[in-house]
């Protein structure tokens, strides 16, 4: 069905740039007589829709910085330019806020997991003392195909055990997702998370929210502090979930595949290496200790840079850069004019 519907539209497309490349070679053998990069495949970047994902408080703050009417100019990004003058502080109380919210939603709801489990006594108090308001929160949700490789998070598990040790500086892990009936390597994904619980630091600290849905999803990205994505090169097509989170003032630490290859520029959250590599077991061992190495050493660091007001200024300035280079590019709006101007062709 692809090759006929290739051969019989008037327009083809990815879902975004690196995925209109890997699409053309993928596809070159439909046009033998052509050089791969003029194969009749082009992209269109997915978007979302902004008044569905950005949470109220976020919403609020902008619709007072930025003046009336600003969703609907929110592909011009002269329209976001007024984020550089948001108060750290105005903008730093609504990430507190929305970062409070989750934590209190997803406490109550890992304990309704863990005892509808039968789990031990101590296992349940866990997540009671472990999940903070105001420690660093990490959201890794998302359907759960092999390839998204949410085993990297505890393929090994001395790294993870040295993050989650932190005292003064607590970061904590939300992770959410559902399988295709279907896949049963995706279903056994979350089970390493599982075998982390015989750890104190890990029963308190990492947390798996069970019957994954939309509802659950505006929440995470709405109160996470970092969004990661880890898919293996170059099998992500595009990926909107940390679009969803950076509108909300959540950075991205992701693979650069998909939509963040081209909406990465370092100023706005952190890309790891999007190389392809044949061998899979050295690609996940390189992959899973570079984002250990970004997250210690960088990411934590900067969120608990405090300034004398207890504001992570360092931090709050890439939250504003993401805003503003995501919120224009990544909107749903503009991918529709994407649609409108390239594929449609209506105007």
């Amino acid at each position: 069905m692809t090759p006929l519907g290739i051969k019989m539209s008037r327009f083809a497309n990815g879902v975004s740039r690196r995925h209109g490349e890997v699409a053309r070679q993928m596809w070159r053998p439909l046009f033998p007589e052509r050089p791969a990069d003029t194969v009749p495949i082009s992209h269109v970047t997915n978007g979302v829709h902004l008044p569905t994902w950005m949470a109220g408080p976020m919403r609020r703050l902008l619709d007072r910085h930025l003046g009336e009417g600003w969703v609907e100019h929110a592909t011009d990004p002269t329209t976001w330019a007024g984020v550089e003058r948001i108060p750290d502080a105005e903008l730093w109380e609504v990430r507190n806020l929305q970062r409070t919210t989750l934590v209190e939603a997803a406490r109550d709801r890992t304990v309704a997991n863990r005892l509808d489990r039968s789990d031990p006594r101590e296992y349940v108090e866990a997540a009671l003392r472990g999940l903070s308001d105001d420690a660093l929160t990490i959201g890794f949700a998302r359907r759960l195909a092999t390839y998204k490789r949410l085993y990297l998070l505890y393929r090994d598990p001395h790294r993870i055990e040295e993050v989650l040790d932190g005292t003064t500086r607590p970061v904590q892990f939300l992770v959410a997702g559902k399988a295709h009936p279907s896949d049963e390597e995706g279903k056994h994904s979350p089970q390493g998370l599982f075998d982390l619980r015989r750890s104190q630091a890990a029963a308190e600290r990492v947390s798996f929210l069970d019957n994954y849905d939309l509802a659950i999803a505006g929440q995470l990205v709405a109160g996470c502090d970092l969004w990661v994505n880890l898919p293996r090169p170059p099998l992500e097509a595009s990926g909107t979930s940390g679009m969803k989170a950076a509108l909300n003032g959540g950075l991205n630490l992701s693979i650069l595949d998909g939509w963040w290859a081209e909406g990465c520029d370092l100023t706005n959250g952190w890309g790891l290496p999007g190389e392809v590599t044949v061998d899979h077991n050295v690609q996940d061992q390189r992959d899973g200790a570079v984002f250990f190495d970004v997250l210690q050493n960088e990411v934590v660091p900067l969120f608990y840079d405090r300034g004398a007001d207890g504001i992570p200024h360092g931090w709050i300035a890439m939250v504003k850069r993401s805003l503003m280079t995501v919120g224009p590019q990544f909107c749903a709006t503009r991918m529709v004019m994407d649609y409108v101007d390239d594929a449609y062709d209506l105007r």
